[in-house]
């Protein structure tokens, strides 16, 4: 069995001590099958009149997965969807041929503890048309000291609601005491699991908050030891046959794609329509890191 592979966070400060830590996308690991970003965003206590505001962006060929564990959030997007996603929710977001969208705090000065993910889309299904779900309700049960949430994908006899479009699985894992517990994988997927509060014991390591352990294929199951107050998110998926490229909010599976859906977000293109009444900021694409689509 391979050892976990330890992958530490870059972060990043959005401002208004909005504080975020990325594990991927990472030179050591760009995708855990489907799965190809992870912010972790909090938890943050905003001061009064202070909260996290991300202006109108574009996306394509991935779907946007929020996961919220505490504070109040507003979804507002071009296809004229507003949802407010509250603690124990999942906003997802299929960008397809393209989407903008904007999230607010619903309030200024409150606590904030939330993961943005992405899943990239498979090619068959990647400029497919844009859509919106919420999901209030989630499957959750026990085991040991610890309660589980499966968020993404099936576990067991169990399945998420979630609308997706690879094989893949997503669960958090929360305690409020220490607790050991095992969890049945499928030998055909690769694993990552990263603690947001607290750490996690696995093969003998101690795991910190904001690490991912990348645990790679063919493992059947997963013992874990975590310590009293800990939460965790354990991914997994079957990997992509081709390499996942992204740049900015975009991704895909060729240069010109990408470099195109840039240009259109610079021009004001229909396919990524507006968001809400129009007067959230729209924010700026850098530029590309090539030229032509090449």
């Amino acid at each position: 069995m391979t050892p976990p592979v330890r992958i530490q966070p870059r972060s990043a400060d959005l401002g208004d001590g909005m504080l975020v830590r990325r594990t991927l996308p990472n030179r050591q690991q760009r995708t855990i099958g489907a799965w190809c970003f992870l912010d972790h965003a909090g938890p943050v206590q905003f001061e009064p009149g202070k909260g996290m505001h991300v202006g109108a962006h574009p996306h394509i060929g991935l779907q946007t997965f929020t996961w919220l564990i505490e504070g109040e959030v507003l979804h507002r997007d071009s296809l004229g969807n507003q949802q407010i996603i509250r603690p124990g929710q999942v906003n997802l977001m299929t960008a397809g041929h393209g989407i903008a969208h904007a999230e607010d705090s619903l309030r200024d000065g409150e606590r904030l503890h939330a993961a943005q993910l992405w899943i990239a889309l498979p090619p068959e299904h990647k400029d497919c048309e844009p859509a919106f779900h919420h999901y209030p309700e989630l499957p959750q049960w026990r085991e040991g000291g610890a309660e589980l949430t499966l968020l993404a994908g099936r576990h067991g006899q169990r399945a998420s609601p979630a609308r997706v479009h690879s094989p893949l699985v997503g669960i958090d894992i929360a305690c409020d005491e220490a607790s050991e517990l095992t969890l049945t994988l499928d030998a055909d997927f690769e694993y990552g699991l990263m603690p947001l509060v607290g750490d996690a014991m696995i093969d003998g390591e101690t795991i910190l908050a904001d690490e991912l352990a990348y645990l790679g294929r063919g493992r059947r199951e997963l013992h874990i030891a975590l310590s009293a107050g800990s939460r965790a998110l354990l991914l997994g998926g079957q990997p992509f046959e081709q390499p996942v490229l992204m740049w900015w909010n975009f991704v895909g599976f060729d240069k010109a794609g990408i470099a195109q859906a840039q240009a259109d977000w610079e021009q004001g293109a229909p396919r990524f329509g507006t968001v809400g009444d129009g007067q959230a900021p729209r924010l700026v694409a850098p530029p590309l890191p090539w030229r032509n689509g090449s």
